[in-house]
């Protein structure tokens, strides 16, 4: 059965959701303060709408995709925001990857409001958007959660109920934990396959099936060892989760020594001027940025 859907945030992440969504019969209204983003999505048979309640009021689910708590609550609660145009009952589904306690706080607002909210963060990036192979992990009501998953499952193969409002953005922080530490420990590797004269574009296949075998294994040693950064994410955005990770940590007490290492090297590149480039220029800390701050 096709929904109609208002999309609020339009970037990589959220363009590709929204072209998954048209590509599946869903009907999806656009708002984003970025005019080229709501275009590309309009030529893919999307409609623009002026503001994110014009989307908000002419759409059965609210899907915000966006970069940080600020953005979400301005985007929700602001003027001309989703609350503005939403009706008795409407669900927001918050595909951004945010704080925890921020996500609690702005999801009492919205009941407040009359509103009900999931938090649906997600794994896979874009590619896997656009395939519908993206892995969400999810918190809220369980009936909520339930009926965001109609929509949602036309984007992930792998949906799960995490429990209540903030248990998906917690368990997105620890899947960040462990993608940054993944990424690091891949281009550790495969600089010393590098400085040891062995082929690291073969490192992932001599190692497939093993237990040093992961998806990120297989994906970026070859991309690593070729310095191919194509953009399927950013270091900064990286920065932000696992200071998030940090913060949590923080609050529960939990020792988290080997993501402190994990944050201040990829702060380190941010500061080098590498943020807006994906993980793949991790390899940069080896080769490169890294070095020439020592």
């Amino acid at each position: 059965m096709s929904m109609k859907i208002a999309l609020i945030g339009a970037g990589a992440m959220g363009g590709a959701i929204g072209t998954r969504l048209l590509e599946t019969g869903q009907t999806v209204t656009v708002f984003d303060l970025d005019a080229d983003r709501v275009a590309a999505l309009v030529e893919c048979g999307a409609q623009a709408a002026p503001s994110a309640a014009a989307a908000a009021a002419q759409s059965d689910q609210v899907i915000t995709s966006l970069n940080s708590p600020a953005i979400v609550e301005a985007a929700v609660f602001g003027a001309e925001g989703v609350a503005a145009g939403s009706r008795e009952g409407m669900l927001i589904i918050d595909m951004s990857s945010i704080d925890p306690d921020a996500t609690k706080s702005m999801a009492a607002r919205a009941s407040d409001l009359g509103l009900r909210w999931v938090d649906s963060p997600l794994s896979g990036g874009a590619p896997k958007a656009l395939t519908g192979e993206l892995t969400l992990m999810a918190g809220g009501d369980a009936a909520d959660v339930a009926e965001a998953h109609d929509v949602l499952r036309h984007v992930a193969t792998n949906y799960t109920h995490m429990g209540p409002v903030g248990a998906g953005q917690t368990t997105k922080l620890i899947n960040q934990v462990l993608c940054g530490l993944g990424f690091l420990a891949v281009a550790e590797a495969t600089q010393l396959a590098l400085d040891a004269g062995v082929d690291a574009a073969k490192v992932p296949v001599a190692l497939k099936g093993g237990r040093a075998d992961s998806a990120i294994l297989q994906e970026y040693m070859p991309r690593f060892a070729a310095k191919d950064y194509r953009r399927t994410g950013r270091i900064d955005n990286m920065v932000k989760d696992l200071e998030g990770a940090h913060d949590l940590a923080r609050r529960t007490h939990t020792a988290m020594p080997l993501t402190a290492v994990c944050l201040e090297i990829h702060r380190v590149l941010t500061a080098a001027g590498l943020g807006g480039e994906d993980q793949a220029a991790l390899m940069e800390f080896f080769t490169g940025a890294g070095r020439s701050m020592e």
